[in-house]
């Protein structure tokens, strides 16, 4: 360089893209001045680099700095694995010399051939037999897998791949991406996209990417749900891109059953939307559904549960995931920035027969319609259609016969179908067919169409006088179950032969109570009823025809 410069008066050099820098300089001065030295597995990168800069070979000298290092590498680094993690780990800033010589790629493959030699060789020092089923199971605890997690992203993904090629075990592979999140990304969900700058946070999201991108070869039972809802709230949180959080998305839906409603609720990334992230939640829901349809076919093309009597585990599971989004929807409905159309769209994409009942269904809606005193009158009738009042429970339609803030026409419809099933109660337990057919006419609702011309104040009236009745049944079914018990105590008495006294005494006390709800009693109630009620009754007819057929 001095001679090719010519200039008589040259008194400094610069060395431009050196590798390792001055610190490296000085390393291969010493070699070649004769001073002490040490190759160790934290600069052997960097004396094989700068050798390789400096054209350190042996057409200048035997045994030179090139044929040195890599003598180290070889017989040294190479042969241990946590000596080439060492050496990999040192590689940063080497660039891209280090690249060119080799030393990356070979320190990735040395340390995908040892962990599968070692996990081998402790796989069967951890070899015990299973005294209840006689089979052999393994036990051992990679210690690299926490070791891995020093590496930069670039070489942890390098190394991971050259693992899979070797035959390292699908679980360990797992356990070490789970490590590796947990290190590089930990403390991230606590921070603003302002408390780190650009570059910090672009590194996140490239983390968070690889990772994801790498789960893919992964069997997908392998990984823990909840590991895939943590990483699903770190990709919003840097903003992944959409395929990584579509492929969280699928894996989740795929096995949404066993999620709790913790996993569930997930913060929203903006400021303006809703307390949480209900998109996100839809979309892992029509995944769910989606698995749901594929595993409905194959299972009718195979074979049939029903036939042998046995419920399909795909029905199991939507049971499962009805219960889930009740109680999801109960903890998303006070917040007063949901918008209703939302609201609606997560009742309505499960099929119907994902809720044995409507209790939870009813419990969400009504603390939404708490939370949200502006909602106008025909929104809220559009929500409560939404509620099958057949599956509410006997509590939950107590419950909403007095609910001010259910719509007129719900209440109705929560009454007459209570009615009914009081009226098949009672038809069961009494035998009594005139007594049914007196309930069924005081409980009949009027069909024709809704007019807004209808008497507000008689449907009111109409309603507390419905109320009172069913109040009047409940007194009286309780009665007729309590001397239904004592009937059935004197037939085992009566058997015996020692109480057939009370037992007929009690046969003749039952049928005099079930003479009281005859048709004399009906008549008298009937008459008493006649003159409140004909007010308006033509229009009632008309009026709630049209909540029965809802």
């Amino acid at each position: 360089m001095v001679v090719e410069s010519r200039d008589p008066d040259l008194s400094r050099l610069e060395l431009h893209e050196v590798p390792g820098g001055a610190e490296a300089f000085e390393l291969a001065a010493k070699f070649c001045y004769g001073t002490t030295f040490e190759i160790t597995t934290s600069n052997v990168a960097q004396f094989r680099c700068i050798a390789e800069y400096l054209e350190m070979t042996e057409q200048y000298q035997e045994c030179n700095l090139i044929v040195r290092a890599e003598a180290f590498l070889n017989e040294v680094v190479f042969q241990s694995l946590e000596k080439s993690l060492e050496v990999l780990y040192a590689c940063n800033g080497l660039y891209p010399l280090v690249d060119e010589v080799g030393i990356v790629n070979r320190c990735i493959d040395a340390i995908a051939m040892n962990a599968s030699k070692e996990q081998l060789v402790s796989g069967l020092a951890h070899l015990e037999c299973d005294s209840r089923s006689g089979k052999l199971m393994m036990h051992c605890q990679d210690w690299w897998v926490e070791d891995l997690s020093v590496l930069k992203i670039d070489h942890y993904q390098r190394v991971i791949a050259a693992m899979r090629r070797t035959g390292v075990r699908s679980d360990t592979i797992t356990q070490s991406l789970m490590h590796y999140a947990q290190t590089s990304l930990k403390g991230i969900e606590k921070r603003q996209a302002w408390e780190f700058g650009l570059d910090a946070g672009d590194n996140q999201r490239v983390v968070v990417e690889t990772l994801v991108g790498l789960l893919v070869t992964e069997n997908i039972k392998s990984v823990p749900l909840s590991f895939l809802f943590g990483m699903l709230r770190m990709a919003i949180e840097v903003n992944a891109n959409f395929n990584c959080r579509q492929e969280l998305e699928r894996r989740i839906g795929f096995r949404l059953e066993l999620a709790s409603l913790d996993d569930l609720l997930i913060p929203s990334s903006q400021a303006s939307d809703s307390v949480f992230d209900i998109d996100t939640v839809h979309r892992i829901l029509v995944n769910f559904l989606r698995r749901i349809e594929v595993e409905d076919s194959e299972e009718s093309s195979h074979s049939s549960y029903e036939s042998e009597g046995h419920k399909s585990p795909c029905h199991s599971s939507v049971l499962k995931i009805g219960r889930l989004m009740d109680g999801y929807l109960a903890e998303i409905a006070p917040d007063p920035h949901l918008k209703l159309p939302k609201f609606m769209a997560m009742i309505e994409l499960l099929p119907d027969y994902s809720r044995v009942t409507d209790d939870g269904l009813y419990r969400a809606i009504d603390i939404y319609l708490k939370a949200h005193p502006s909602l106008m009158e025909s929104e809220c009738k559009k929500m409560c259609k939404l509620i099958d009042c057949q599956k509410l429970s006997l509590e939950a339609s107590n419950h909403a016969a007095q609910n001010d803030r259910l719509p007129l026409q719900m209440i109705v419809r929560v009454l007459y179908h209570e009615q009914i099933r009081l009226k098949s109660t009672l038809s069961v337990s009494s035998g009594d067919a005139s007594f049914s057919q007196r309930l069924m006419s005081t409980c009949s609702v009027p069909s024709g169409a809704v007019s807004p011309r209808d008497n507000y104040a008689s449907l009111r009236r109409e309603n507390k006088e419905l109320k009172l009745e069913i109040s009047r049944m409940r007194v009286r079914l309780s009665e007729l179950e309590k001397e239904q018990a004592f009937m059935k105590r004197g037939m085992t008495d009566s058997r015996s032969g020692e109480h057939s006294s009370a037992f007929f005494s009690s046969i003749s006390r039952g049928i005099g109570r079930i003479a009281m709800f005859g048709p004399a009693h009906g008549k008298q109630r009937k008459s008493t009823r006649k003159s409140q009620l004909s007010e308006g009754k033509s229009h009632r007819r008309r009026g709630q025809s049209e909540f029965i057929s809802h």
